[in-house]
């Protein structure tokens, strides 16, 4: 039975799950009904950061443009334009054993393609969620459901793992941003551009 969050919980993940390296991070999310004329396209992204909570290179950033860090230990299953169906829309593979000892922090942020240009922004859409699944046993560990109202926001940072010593540790972030990836990056360091 996964541990529910709410927003700003953390909790231990290696601590109490010994032994776990490879995990699968799952992001969801449904678009609720609109007459805008366009699909949604919202994409799951990974930023590795320093101890500042800063990406100190654009590699440091996985996405469906840059899908595998140079070090092997993050990695985004690919982009998913139309979210529909159940379960997971967007994967990310985490092998923490493989985690540079620069990153102290891996942020998971969802953003809306284009959504200036199409007018969409995260009022318009609904049951999203992040969850962490051990990917050895398949046993999700963690879910946060992001109940937030957000209305005129095009990205969000859902969750956080950090270090904490030895260990890793999940933070339940839920954190929205207007000015979609763009805005991302720069709060993360990158020029997006």
């Amino acid at each position: 039975m996964a541990i529910s969050l709410q927003k700003g919980q953390k909790i231990d993940l290696t601590k109490t799950n010994p032994g776990l390296t490879q995990i699968m991070v799952g992001l969801g999310w449904d678009v609720n009904k609109y007459d805008g004329g366009s699909e949604f396209d919202l994409d799951a992204s990974a930023f590795l950061l320093n101890a500042s909570g800063k990406a100190e290179s654009d590699s440091d950033f996985v996405f469906y443009g840059n899908q595998k860090h140079p070090s092997g230990s993050v990695e985004s299953k690919g982009d998913n334009t139309t979210g529909a169906g159940e379960g997971d829309d967007e994967q990310i593979l985490v092998d923490l054993s493989k985690v540079p000892a620069n990153v102290d922090k891996i942020d998971f942020t969802v953003t809306i393609y284009d959504a200036d240009k199409r007018n969409q922004n995260f009022g318009q859409v609904s049951n999203a969620y992040i969850r962490i699944v051990d990917n050895a046993s398949g046993t999700e560990l963690i879910r946060y459901d992001l109940s937030e109202d957000f209305s005129i926001e095009t990205a969000v940072i859902a969750g956080e793992l950090y270090r904490n010593g030895a260990e890793w540790k999940f933070n339940a972030i839920g954190s929205g941003f207007s000015g979609g990836l763009a805005a991302l990056c720069a709060n993360f360091g990158l020029n997006a551009g």
